[in-house]
């Protein structure tokens, strides 16, 4: 019970601190957040917040990280709702482009966009991509006459194009034109 209840309050601490630094960026921007305004803000000593992490920016890979793991959670249950494997590859795409939507290029999104941690997680991405089109092509609903790995890679890259994108609307349209490029040639 003892350990249970100091894993409790570390990963309370830890969330804390995650959406504190988040949400201070969010207000004064990623070059004005110090240690010490997360600590004061978050109650935590700065010895302690120390322990957890050790600068602003490994607190804001952390809360990335937290942030990406819960959208590919988000994706797979989309996937699991549809049962036919093409109608299944088109909903997760045009999920995955309205969570794209909005994430404009800012100082923060260069610095989270880059390391080991996002170059693990595009692999999750495009190896679950790959998947749908797996089974999308096996059941006749998408070419194969490329292969997969090509096609996922093509379709992340094309949909990042939703973050500048006005309108669901618009959006929608360009998970379309993905999935026009993914059908078979007559």
């Amino acid at each position: 019970m003892w350990e249970a209840t100091i894993e409790a309050h570390r990963r309370a601490v830890r969330d804390a601190t995650l959406e504190t630094t988040a949400a201070l960026v969010a207000e004064h921007g990623l070059a004005s957040v110090t240690m010490s305004q997360i600590a004061e803000e978050t109650g935590i000593g700065r010895a302690t917040l120390y322990k957890y992490f050790s600068d602003v920016d490994a607190i804001l890979i952390a809360w990335h990280e937290r942030q990406v793991t819960a959208h590919l959670e988000q994706l797979v249950k989309v996937r699991d709702q549809v049962r036919v494997p093409g109608e299944r590859l088109e909903a997760v795409l045009e999920a995955y482009a309205l969570m794209s939507h909005g994430h404009h290029d800012t100082e923060l999104a260069a610095l989270l966009h880059r390391g080991e941690h996002v170059a693990r997680v595009q692999r999750k991405l495009t190896a679950f991509i790959r998947h749908l089109l797996v089974e999308a092509a096996a059941a006749g609903d998408v070419r194969d006459d490329v292969p997969p790995e090509e096609l996922a890679h093509y379709c992340l890259h094309s949909l990042t194009a939703a973050s500048g994108l006005s309108s669901r609307a618009a959006i929608h349209r360009l998970v379309m034109i993905t999935m026009t490029g993914l059908r078979r040639p007559d």
